[in-house]
């Protein structure tokens, strides 16, 4: 699938097909985030895979708009080496994030970022050293065709803005023709 056709067709998925996800998909979504550019190219990012359903069931109960981790067969947890990179660990482990998202589209498989967690319970589970925040968490796998009123509510409140919304030319508020 070419870049745009990803980026176009990529959303947020919260209903999974049970199946697992292949490992060679797996490993060239973990190699996009390998590839992703970082600040003095430190990359700042460590990737925990969890796919034991007790572990996201765990993870899913520690947050209020998490629960549908359950489902997910993988869940990626971004975690952000905030001594190797102080100023920067958040934004480069989100770009690397990014790059998942884009190449899970590409292999066919859906993807929801998730922001709500409990970093402390996260972190305890999975053992992450405190030098380490836990940045986000991708739920990863096949969707599974169900009605999503909560992203469908989302998107009739908070329209995609245009391009004249979003974009000045040379200075804030330049038109853009």
């Amino acid at each position: 699938m070419e870049v745009f056709e990803a980026i176009r067709r990529r959303k947020s998925v919260r209903a999974y097909l049970p199946t697992p996800v292949p490992r060679e998909k797996l490993e060239k979504i973990l190699e996009a985030a390998r590839l992703a550019p970082s600040a003095e190219n430190i990359q700042p990012w460590y990737f925990v895979v969890v796919t034991d359903p007790e572990r996201r069931r765990r993870i899913a109960k520690s947050g209020r708009f998490a629960k549908f981790l359950v489902e997910s067969p993988v869940v990626i947890v971004g975690c952000g080496d905030q001594r190797a990179s102080p100023r920067w660990h958040l934004v480069d482990v989100a770009i690397a994030m990014q790059n998942m998202v884009l190449a899970a589209t590409g292999e066919g498989l859906g993807t929801c970022w998730v922001g709500s967690f409990d970093e402390g319970v996260v972190r305890r589970l999975l053992k992450i050293p405190e030098r380490f925040r836990v940045i986000a968490l991708l739920a990863v796998g096949h969707p599974r065709g169900k009605l999503d009123l909560l992203g469908k509510m989302v998107h009739l409140i908070h329209r995609r803005k245009k391009l004249g919304e979003m974009v000045g030319f040379e200075e804030y508020g330049g038109p853009f023709r």
